[in-house]
Order: structure tokens, then C-alpha cells, then sequence
């Protein structure tokens, strides 16, 4: 997220009002486009079913009379993260719907939803009902890297601009830059990508690592397609900090028992476990409070990212840090507790990050195509690779057809003050206050909301 070059929509990064900021839009738009909620199968969109070799947003010129958002989401109904992504789009779509500005030409924007089941081949299903069957005009979603991996070849022949709001591998982005004009449709609009994100995990460590009193650490890395370049990163970067690795084990998928591996950190001496976990975090995080063991632990704990995941594990995560994109206390910008309040009141709860990310993809992809005035995908991806877009985490800002990283989210880690471009996650700790968690801000400072807390244990 560092400017790749002009400005998109009316404002940017420089802090100016994109088009369609307000979530309290002129409410006489509802009379005229009724919003449509799509959940599962939709109707077909009108106009273009589109075909293999080109969907609808490679040969619709202008904006049509309907638009559809195409939604890639893993249990929507069950999962947080999966609702995250289909709420946060529906909260964009009403927010499009309620604006005098934005897709102005069009009567309606809807939303259509796909469960992708966390399954590739299903994925790859979903997917083509929602650009074949419905003629999305674009998509976005899809949370695992292998369900992304699978769908990059389908998003290659529909030619619809897809911006991914949750896998992170950064095989998506090399795919873009070895053969740009096959697989330019793809964007991540987050999060970082893997390697960027163990990059991240490094910065942190080498910005807070002495305030926390973690010298050395034990690296526990589960083994997953997502946490390979996490690793790599990891690797080849801690070492230039003055911060002792005093173990390092990539443990096996689905592990349950943490306790032989706790008892190796124990052994090391380490002062924390610094860890990327995501599927097999809850087990981990339980067992290391249950025990009382004595080191600290933190890093990139995906089930952590949760609001609800103090009440889920009954108080256990009290005293885990983890990287996540932004908290409902994390003031990044100016959209993003607005955004929160928003995602709450409409459904009762705070959203995990997936939601910050979603709800920018379809708020920066409907200002490009208004500026552009069309909803064709190459003139979209013209768009997108110029914009600069002031989203909830940040300013959202793409690499370059020619970068090793192209389309994926800039990266751009600051410690006292906001950068101008780019996005920078924050680090949040649980804390308790009147026996309820708070995702309290450790870093960056110009967003912190507390001072670390060490378990009363260690």
C-alpha cells in the first residue's frame, strides 16, 4: 500500500473524501434501488451469463441497470470469518444503494454468496456459478490459499477482476507478474501477503521486542500451505535482530496436545513462544493458559483476531498478542470505527478481519468503475492499479505489474505515526476489564490503547 501512482475516486490517501464515504446516505436512493440480499443461490444476473474465455466484466461497457457482487466465503452462516466476508460486502452494497454517487447509473447493487467450504474443487464450483450462472460483475473473498491457488486459472478465463479479502500466499501475486495479461484479474486487498506477514512479525519483534521482555523466543509454526512463506520470512530476517531463537519446530497439521511441544519451549529457556498459528489455535492457546506455562506467547494467532474469542475460550487467550489488521478500537483511519459501529449495530457483534478487508475490495472497486464509468474488467484493472483508496485499514494501494508481489497490498510498516501509503496491521493483546475481554493496541503507538500486560503467571 505505497502509492503506485494517481489518485482514484475524488480523494485517496491523502485524507480527501472518496466518493460515497457516509454510511447515512440520502435515504431516497432506497426508493429507487431496492437492495437485494442474495444468500446461496441467486437469481441470474440480467443481461450477460457470460461464458469460458470472458465473463461479463470483460465485454459490459458502461455500468448496467443491475450490478452484482459475486461473494467467495467459507460457512458463512457458522463461521466468523466467513460471515465477516459476506456481511461486510452486504454492508458495502447498502452503503453503495444509499449513495447519490457511487454507481449512480445503476438501480440496483446485489450481492450474491458462495460457500466455499474451505474446499478447492468447491471453490472452484462456486466460483463459476457466480460468474457463469450469475454474471458477477466482480468478486471477492476466499480465506484458505489453497481454495485461491485453485480458482487463479477460472478468474484467468472469466476475466472478472476478483480481490481476495483473506488468503495469503503469495503464489496468487507470482502467477500475476510472470504472466501479466493471463492472470491480471486477480488483486489482494488483503491481508499482506505471507511472506509480508512474516516480514511483520519480525518488524514487531525487533519495534517491541524489548519493551515486552521477550529476548528469546521459541518459533512454533504450524504446517500449513499458508504458513510456508511465513516461515521463509521469519528465517531470513530474525536473525538481524538482537532477539535469540532459542527453538524452532514446525509442528504437524491437526496437532491437539500441546504438551510435549510446550515442554520443549520450557526446555529452551525462551521467554515467549512466537507463533503463526491459524487452524490449530484454539487447543494451543488453551492448554498454554490451563497450564500456567512459564513463557509468554504471541505473533500471528488467527482465531485470536476474533472479538468474540475471549468468550469462546472462557478467558484462556487473556495475555496472547497477535497481529490482526484492525480492532474496533484501532482508529487507522477515519472510516474504520465508523465501519465497526456499522458492522455491529447491523449484526450484533463486531467483525473479525476479514470484514475490514471485504467491505474496502467492494467500496475501492465500486469507486474505480464510477470514476471509470464501467464495469469492464480491463478498464477496472487500469483503475485499480492507479487507485489509492483510504480504506478501514488503511490506504489501499497495489504493486505494480512488474513487482515480484504484483497486485498484492503494499506493505508498509511505521512505529510513531501513520504512513502516508500504505497499510501497517496493528498488534492488540487481550485484556480484561470488568471481567470482559478488550482487544487492546499494543502497536503501532499512534493507534495503542494499553501497555503490554505479562502473565502473573511467568
Amino acid at each position: 500500500m505505497v502509492n503506485d501512482g494517481s489518485s482514484s475516486g475524488a480523494g485517496g490517501a491523502n485524507g480527501s473524501k472518496e466518493i460515497g464515504d457516509e454510511y447515512n446516505g440520502n435515504k431516497s436512493k432506497l426508493n429507487r434501488r431496492r437492495f437485494i440480499q442474495a444468500a446461496g443461490v441467486g437469481a441470474a444476473a440480467t443481461g450477460f451469463a457470460g461464458c469460458l474465455g470472458g465473463g461479463p466484466g470483460s465485454s459490459t461497457e458502461g455500468i448496467p441497470s443491475e450490478v452484482t457482487i459475486g461473494v467467495l466465503a467459507p460457512a458463512p452462516e457458522n463461521n466468523p470469518i466467513g460471515a465477516a466476508i459476506a456481511n461486510s460486502a452486504e454492508l458495502a452494497a447498502k452503503k453503495i444503494n444509499n449513495s447519490d454517487e457511487l454507481l449512480s447509473e445503476a438501480d440496483n447493487v446485489k450481492v450474491s454468496i458462495k460457500n466455499t467450504e474451505e474446499s478447492p474443487s468447491t471453490g472452484r464450483q462456486r466460483y463459476r456459478a457466480l460468474t457463469l450462472d450469475e454474471g458477477a460483475h466482480m468478486t471477492t473473498g476466499v480465506f484458505t490459499s489453497e481454495v485461491l491457488l485453485q480458482l487463479m486459472d477460472p478468474i484467468a478465463q472469466q476475466k472478472t477482476v476478483h480481490m481476495t479479502t483473506g488468503a495469503a500466499s503469495p503464489k496468487a501475486s507470482k502467477q500475476v507478474n510472470e504472466n501479466y495479461e493471463k492472470y491480471k484479474y486477480h488483486f489482494r486487498t488483503g491481508p499482506i501477503n505471507g511472506y509480508h506477514l512474516g516480514q511483520n512479525m519480525v518488524d514487531f519483534l525487533g519495534a517491541k521486542g524489548s519493551d515486552l521482555g521477550w529476548d528469546s523466543v521459541a518459533l512454533l509454526v504450524e504446517n500449513y500451505e499458508w504458513t510456508n512463506p511465513v516461515q521463509r520470512a521469519i528465517d531470513d530476517h530474525i536473525g538481524d535482530l538482537d532477539v535469540d531463537v532459542a527453538m524452532e519446530r514446525r509442528y504437524a497439521s491437526g496437532t491437539q496436545n500441546f504438551g510435549p511441544i510446550y515442554d520443549s519451549v520450557e526446555d529452551s529457556g525462551a521467554d515467549a513462544a512466537f507463533v503463526a498459528m491459524a487452524h490449530t489455535g484454539t487447543p494451543a492457546v488453551v492448554q498454554w493458559a490451563r497450564d500456567q506455562r512459564p513463557f509468554e506467547f504471541g505473533g500471528i494467532h488467527v482465531l485470536t483476531q476474533l472479538p468474540a474469542y475471549y468468550s469462546m475460550t472462557g478467558g484462556a487467550c487473556q495475555y496472547t498478542v497477535t497481529q490482526n489488521t484492525a480492532t474496533p478500537q484501532s482508529e487507522l483511519t477515519d472510516k474504520t470505527l465508523d465501519y465497526a459501529e456499522a458492522y455491529n449495530e447491523a449484526n450484533g457483534g463486531y467483525p473479525v478481519y476479514t470484514g475490514y478487508i471485504t467491505h474496502d475490495a467492494v467500496m475501492q472497486w465500486a469507486n474505480v468503475a464510477t470514476e471509470r464509468g464501467t464495469v469492464n474488467s480491463d478498464e477496472i484493472v487500469k483503475g485499480l492499479e492507479q487507485s489509492s483508496y483510504t480504506g478501514t485499514a488503511g490506504s489501499i494501494d497495489y504493486y505494480g505489474k512488474d513487482h515480484k508481489y504484483a497486485h498484492d497490498i503494499k506493505y508498509n510498516f511505521t512505529t510513531d505515526s501513520p504512513p502516508e501509503t500504505g497499510v501497517n496491521p496493528v498488534f492488540q493483546q487481550w485484556q480484561s476489564e470488568d471481567g470482559s475481554g478488550v482487544q487492546e493496541v499494543l502497536h503501532p503507538s499512534y493507534v495503542s490503547s494499553a501497555d503490554y500486560e505479562t502473565p502473573p503467571w511467568v
